[in-house]
């Protein structure tokens, strides 16, 4: 009963983080609405991948991701850059395109799964929000010290993320194509959510 409660637990606090507007959801929404579900569903499994990989290592290293927060302060520096120039980026190349056209990191041959798992890997926000949650579960009681258990929740959590993606995948597609909207108006406002992504980790970086 303890291993199916650890599951959920992680399982419902990915869920609910990945809700959210971001980056990442958005780009769910986009490849299903100008690539497949196919292709959504293999980036969906990137960002899934990396997100597992960075709690089980929060799990594993607590003291050491606290005595090393200069590797993620360049972290958050590298995503604030990259963040604010693809955004600057894809509000440039939409002025004037076809309304058809493709997202601009979609006009590549990149492998969708490679692409999520680049995504996620340029996402250290969710190292705090893991450290932040799984420490107050663990003094809670509610997840409990323990190779197997800390296995469980990532499993959960793995589940929980592409559950939340899904939710972008199909209900997006759907209210995209309800409302009719073009891929140049999807593609402006992925520009617009990159630099407000870019602006919010820029301060959360100087937030005292």
């Amino acid at each position: 009963m303890q291993s199916i409660f650890t599951i959920l637990l992680g399982f419902i606090l990915s869920l609910l983080g990945q809700l959210p507007l971001g980056t990442i959801s958005m780009t769910a929404t986009q490849i299903a609405v100008q690539e497949n579900f196919r292709n959504a569903w293999k980036y969906s499994a990137g960002i899934a991948l990396i997100e597992m990989l960075y709690l089980r290592l929060v799990l594993s290293g607590m003291q050491w991701i606290l005595s090393h927060q200069l590797v993620f302060m360049i972290f958050n520096w590298i995503t604030i850059a990259l963040f604010a120039a693809l955004g600057i980026i894809i509000l440039i190349a939409t002025q004037g395109q076809d309304k058809e056209k493709k997202a601009f990191m979609l006009n590549y041959r990149l492998s969708r799964f490679l692409l999520g798992i680049s995504m996620s890997a340029l996402n250290p926000a969710q190292i705090p929000f893991w450290f932040i949650w799984t420490g107050y579960f663990i003094n809670l009681g509610l997840l409990k010290p323990g190779f197997m258990q800390f296995n469980l929740f990532t499993l959960g959590s793995g589940v929980g993320t592409m559950g939340g993606l899904i939710i972008y995948i199909y209900g997006g597609n759907w209210l995209v194509t309800k409302m009719k909207t073009s891929n140049r108006t999807l593609n402006k406002l992925m520009g617009i959510v990159f630099i407000i992504a870019a602006a919010a980790q820029l301060y959360r970086v100087f937030r005292p």
